[in-house]
């Protein structure tokens, strides 16, 4: 079985339908071909409720978490991580997502790259929040989450656009001690009511990778699995008929 045929069998398996060779760029579904599928949908059964919410993680990952350079296409290796949809909340998406942004930095840092992919948006955002020198003006400093503040910056800051990369250069190369927010939640920038009640029920276990973010102290992580021999695996030809696994995310 070849690795289009292997896509086409886990699409008609969860949607019931497969993409044909035009809706597909290799290994990879395109954007529209779910979209598609998605808007097709009549949310009357539970059945056809979990095949959206499939799509919409499908184009969350080709879109956002992780996108390529296109953005117009998603690699059907995420298909079989959601094949059982009582477990699809256990994957550590996040995790999983920063590791690609990672891995996306450390090509763009070489000398012959011109171009960068990944989870770029939530780069954007960790910067404006982190280095709030670099960022627009936010006409709603103590929203949550963080992010929502800048939802509308365009509309009020639209000079802001024009300013070219050696702008943000010179302002990195001028930072200063004290101008990068470490505490991106502390009390002194978010009002105390604005996290929802549900998250800070959980907040000792939500926030323990990220601690210092909420002005507590960052302790010392424990010893995760290691994943040895699987940190190498290529998902080419055969190898990536299978897809991933669930301990392939964490």
């Amino acid at each position: 079985m070849t690795s289009q045929e292997a896509m086409e069998a886990e699409c008609l398996h969860q949607f019931g339908v497969a993409p044909r060779t035009s809706d597909s760029r290799g290994s990879y579904i395109k954007m529209t071909w779910i979209r598609n599928v998605k808007e097709g949908l009549i949310l009357n059964d539970r059945v056809a409720m979990e095949k959206y919410v499939k799509c919409h993680i499908l184009l969350l990952s080709g879109s956002i978490l992780f996108a390529d350079k296109s953005g117009l296409a998603v690699h059907w290796k995420f298909l079989p991580l959601l094949r059982d949809f009582s477990r699809i909340h256990e994957i550590s998406w996040g995790s999983t997502s920063l590791a690609h942004l990672y891995k996306a930095l450390y090509r763009a840092s070489r000398f012959d790259c011109k171009e960068i992919d990944g989870p770029l948006k939530l780069l954007h955002i960790w910067a404006w929040i982190r280095m709030p020198f670099l960022a627009p003006i936010s006409r709603t400093p103590r929203f949550f989450t963080l992010a929502n503040r800048w939802r509308n910056w365009e509309h009020h800051n639209w000079p802001y656009r024009y300013h070219i990369v050696a702008y943000f250069r010179g302002l990195l190369d001028e930072v200063q001690e004290g101008q990068f927010v470490w505490e991106a939640y502390g009390v002194d920038r978010i009002e105390a009511d604005v996290i929802p009640e549900d998250i800070c029920s959980q907040s000792e276990i939500g926030v323990q990778r990220c601690r210092r973010s909420f002005g507590f102290v960052q302790g010392v992580p424990h010893q995760e699995r290691s994943l040895d021999g699987q940190h190498g695996e290529i998902l080419t030809e055969s190898k990536n008929l299978d897809g991933l696994s669930h301990t392939d995310f964490g």
